[in-house]
């Protein structure tokens, strides 16, 4: 008689999303000629197995122990479904046509820093590559760019979590880019102080001169700006929040653009939203 203990648990998922990513990874074999029968698991149970990882953060010793699979097997799984699952966010061209279409009256961006197991990496003058001191532990900076109401329309592909806003920003071509849809469209970008003096198109508060105090325009100005432009935080707690894999990654850092790609798809997927 078996002493293990079973029981039953339910995926707090829609049963649409799932398939979704079993047709994605049904083409992704049939693409690479992987014929059927060949891989320990179907596409549907694979895709359970991915979305187990991805939001539950369920261990891959657990994972594999479910499934009947070899450890290395089971780290596999993961990685091909984030792979096919980043395939399908949008880039940033079609992100902005999204958002003109659908007659914004402004954008957000911000960064976060998603919390990575250390890694030892040195960057510019011996500093570790990967340790924030903003945020005072190992991590990666992800841009987002979020709607009025909040919701993620974009996120960027990662960069060092050392890296500053504006650095990660101009390196995305973010501040061209934003700058260039604000004076085609009026449309402006709400931003904080890390991206002071990024351009024309971005507005955020004025910040405090040395020694100095802010007039009460100047005041009123920022709170109005604080105030329209908080909500997008909202973006970047629906991403963490939902989905356990981008509270800490363990995972080689480089990996994290895939997993905010994956992760935005999903979110979409889950309400059948893209604006």
């Amino acid at each position: 008689m078996s002493t293990s203990v079973t029981y039953t648990a339910v995926l707090d998922a829609q049963r649409s999303t799932a398939e979704h990513l079993a047709r994605l990874l049904r083409d992704r074999r049939a693409e690479i000629g992987i014929r059927r029968g060949r891989r320990a698991l179907g596409c549907f149970r694979q895709a359970v197995f991915v979305l187990r990882w991805f939001i539950d953060g369920t261990r891959m010793a657990q994972l594999a122990r479910d499934n009947g699979l070899s450890t290395s097997t089971a780290y596999r799984y993961p990685h091909e479904g984030l792979t096919v699952l980043a395939a399908g966010a949008p880039d940033l061209d079609t992100a902005l046509r999204r958002a003109k279409e659908a007659g914004l009256t402004h954008l957000n961006l911000d960064g976060t820093v998603v919390r990575t197991d250390r890694v030892a990496a040195i960057g510019p003058n011996g500093a570790d590559l990967w340790w924030s001191g903003k945020h005072r532990h190992h991590g990666a900076n992800v841009q987002v760019i979020p709607t009025p109401d909040g919701w993620p329309i974009w996120v960027s592909s990662v960069r060092p979590g050392r890296e500053h806003d504006t650095t990660c920003a101009r390196h995305h071509g973010l501040i061209d880019a934003l700058n260039t849809f604000a004076a085609e469209l009026g449309v402006p970008t709400l931003v904080d102080l890390g991206y002071e003096n990024a351009g024309g198109g971005f507005r955020h508060p004025v910040k405090k001169p040395a020694g100095g105090k802010l007039t009460e325009a100047q005041q009123t100005c920022n709170k109005v700006i604080r105030g329209v432009h908080g909500v997008c935080e909202r973006a970047n707690s629906l991403l963490k929040t939902t989905f356990k894999a981008l509270r800490r990654v363990s995972l080689d850092p480089s990996r994290i653009t895939e997993i905010a790609a994956a992760a935005l798809v999903l979110l979409q997927l889950e309400y059948g939203r893209t604006i």
